[in-house]
């Protein structure tokens, strides 16, 4: 009932509209019992240790280093520049960041569900990759790198939203 999967980008969604225009997304959800904030969801996430492994890289790699801190003022919309990301837009349950090349969103998305017992809270993670583009308008194209990688980031995905899903759970049991 729980499991992470694969799933449709919302309607509307923040991400949807680079669905549509060609590039790739995907989406993933999960719900947890009971209610979770947006920005409850967001600290969870940017604070995981699974995320904290990939700041460390961003940190040496491309000398974006960022703080637990900063991951609570970006849960909180009192910062729009987190790590190698900058926030593209917000809405009240949505975050859409976008990588400093400008390749790569990264989108976080909370909304009320029902499990049986009650209430609760689907949780969605998803990412876009915008194609680069190739000569032509209308050439763009992902790669060879790209379809290379799309495996380990379809996992990848998951056990970043599995991480966040066991610390928004450990938070409210709070």
């Amino acid at each position: 009932m729980f499991a992470i999967h694969s799933c449709p980008l919302p309607p509307g969604s923040l991400l949807s509209a680079y669905q549509a225009h060609g590039a790739y997304a995907d989406c993933y959800a999960t719900d947890v019992a009971g209610v979770v904030t947006h920005e409850a969801y967001v600290a969870a996430f940017y604070t995981s240790p699974v995320f904290k492994v990939e700041r460390t890289i961003l940190k040496w790699v491309v000398a974006k280093p960022a703080t637990d801190a900063q991951a609570h003022q970006l849960a909180a919309a009192r910062l729009d520049q987190f790590a190698a990301w900058r926030v593209e837009k917000r809405a009240p349950n949505e975050l859409l960041l976008t990588d400093y090349l400008g390749r790569t969103r990264s989108w976080l998305m909370v909304a009320p569900t029902q499990v049986a017992g009650g209430a609760a809270t689907r949780l969605y993670f998803g990412s876009a990759v915008v194609p680069p583009a190739r000569g032509k308008p209308g050439r763009e194209a992902m790669g060879p790198l790209f379809r290379a990688l799309l495996g380990f980031h379809k996992l990848y995905s998951v056990v970043l939203l599995r991480a966040a899903r066991s610390r928004v759970i450990k938070g409210l049991a709070v």
